[in-house]
């Protein structure tokens, strides 16, 4: 199957970090040819050094990576999936109208927890042109695309949660200070909203590292002290950064590609869903809460960290998370949803199989 993925870069690097881990998947796991196009590959390069920011076409493992624009060359394959309606050139969507067969085109939405993605996913929308647009949405739910995970994710990460040379060696790799068994090992990615200064001072008495990408949470340093350290890494590739969320006890993660990559470390989470106007992020954080089977001072803490203005005790609310029975329900109850996914089929097949079906029928 050859697939053209589309993907502008809006802000946060979470649009490329979706559309490189579903191009890998594809072409790793289903061995589709892929062309990624991309508005902005100086973020790109962020995330995957192998790229080069000033060429038009290259190839970096395996996959095409075209900057974005009109190339009239390229006509379209089999399969065009435009990330988040981030509508594909204009040029491209004509020679689409000129294909036989036309390519199945898929919009690959917004992860949600939402009971109404359900009945939207696998939806077509027929367009005046006759070309016919269907929804594909990722979720928690076997109606709904899943979540992108690779086989053989689970074994990899057991084996190195399961050795702690293992761990100091990788994050030794990444300048990461070398903690003790009883220093909590705690990574940090959010947004600037996220009240993060009063989070380390909370965690002052307890023998804390704190991990987090350099340009995030300015100013932490100066809101820790007493038990807390912090160590400033610099952006990572995808699987390093998988490594780190395996060897944390703690993720704090923003967006949904990070999101979904500490799910899959089997280890307490929390999520920074992305703040929107009319706090309308936080029924998307209720819905998704009513779906995460963590103990009731975990929902307090995770919503505590999503709505900042709400004057929350953080001394209080990290004791109540983060020790005794509490935290221990916490870890089992990642554990085992990490396990519930594992046993389900993943956005990248599930994809892989919905465009097989519409191609079929062309």
């Amino acid at each position: 199957m050859r697939a053209d993925i589309f993907c502008r870069v809006v802000d946060n690097y979470g649009d490329i970090g979706v559309c490189w881990r579903l191009a890998r998947r594809l072409h790793a796991g289903r061995g589709w040819q892929i062309r990624l196009w991309v508005d902005d590959l100086r973020a790109f390069a962020r995330l995957q050094p192998e790229v080069d920011p000033t060429a038009a076409r290259q190839q970096v493992q395996g996959i095409d990576v075209i900057r974005w624009g009109e190339h009239p060359d390229l006509l379209p394959g089999d399969v065009v999936i435009e990330a988040f309606a981030c509508d594909p050139p204009a040029g491209f969507v004509q020679a689409m109208r000129r294909s036989h067969p036309l390519p199945a085109w898929i919009n690959l939405e917004y992860l949600s927890a939402e009971d109404w993605v359900e009945s939207c996913h696998g939806l077509p929308s027929q367009r005046p042109d006759g070309l016919v647009k269907h929804f594909f949405f990722p979720g928690f739910t076997s109606a709904t695309g899943g979540l992108i995970r690779e086989p053989g994710l689970s074994a990899e990460r057991d084996a190195l949660q399961s050795s702690h040379a293992a761990q100091q060696a990788f994050l030794s790799t990444l300048g990461v200070p070398r903690a003790d068994h009883a220093r909590r090992i705690l990574t940090l990615f959010c947004y600037p909203e996220a009240p993060y200064r009063e989070l380390v001072q909370a965690l002052r008495r307890w023998p804390t590292l704190v991990i987090v990408p350099q340009g995030v949470a300015p100013g932490l340093e100066d809101a820790a002290g007493g038990e807390v350290q912090i160590a400033r890494i610099a952006f990572v590739t995808q699987p390093d950064f998988d490594r780190l969320l395996w060897c944390a006890d703690l993720n704090f993660v923003r967006g949904e590609d990070s999101f979904v990559r500490a799910a899959w470390a089997a280890r307490p989470l929390v999520w920074q869903i992305y703040p929107q106007q009319e706090n309308i992020h936080l029924e998307k954080l209720q819905a998704w809460l009513a779906r995460y089977p963590a103990p009731p001072a975990a929902h307090h803490l995770l919503r505590a960290w999503n709505a900042p203005a709400t004057g929350t005790d953080w001394a209080t609310t990290l004791d109540a998370a983060l020790q005794g029975q509490a935290w221990d329900a916490w870890r089992q109850s990642a554990s085992d949803w990490d396990a519930g996914f594992a046993a389900r089929q993943d956005l990248g097949d599930a994809l892989a199989d919905f465009c097989a079906s519409l191609t079929k029928t062309r």
